[in-house]
């Protein structure tokens, strides 16, 4: 079915789009604790499920195409992946996987403000990223093979 615009529909997902995602960078690296990273990434693609609602799914997928869906899936697993497989590198095979006063940063800063550091602002992204590619994946899908069926977007 082909996508009418609405007035209402598009002005308020304008406004509201910027306002979703910025939640969804506050949810994700807002706190200095763990946790955060998977409610974000929803809440990231959420905004990319109301864009598409407000604008159809082909300029969605122009703003997300599936080269950078899978980039940033890529990236976020690689993040966390990472940072683990780099504790072990920089302790000489001494530490665990993910033990982050192997890290250089954690003679500077102490092993706990590290740990804070490194899960708020390299773990959590990398989990949202990687919920966030795989939802926004999932939903466009979902959304072609609707539309290819001659569904309602």
């Amino acid at each position: 079915m082909k996508h009418k615009p609405d007035v209402i529909i598009n002005t308020i997902a304008r406004l509201m789009v910027p306002f979703i995602q910025m939640y969804a960078l506050y949810v994700m690296v807002g706190t200095e604790g763990a946790g955060g990273g998977f409610q974000g990434g929803v809440v990231f693609a959420a905004s990319f499920v109301l864009f598409v609602t407000a604008f159809g799914i082909t300029k969605g997928r122009s703003r997300l195409p599936e080269s950078w869906n899978t980039a940033l899936s890529s990236l976020g697993l690689y993040l966390y992946a990472g940072i683990g497989i780099l504790c072990i590198i920089l302790s000489l095979g001494i530490a665990n996987y993910l033990n982050y006063g192997a890290l250089p940063l954690a003679k500077l800063t102490g092993i706990a403000m590290t740990r804070g550091l490194v899960i708020s602002f390299v773990v959590e992204v990398g989990i949202a990223l990687t919920v966030m590619a795989i939802f926004a994946s999932i939903f466009f899908d979902l959304a072609w093979k609707s539309e290819d069926e001659g569904g309602e977007q």
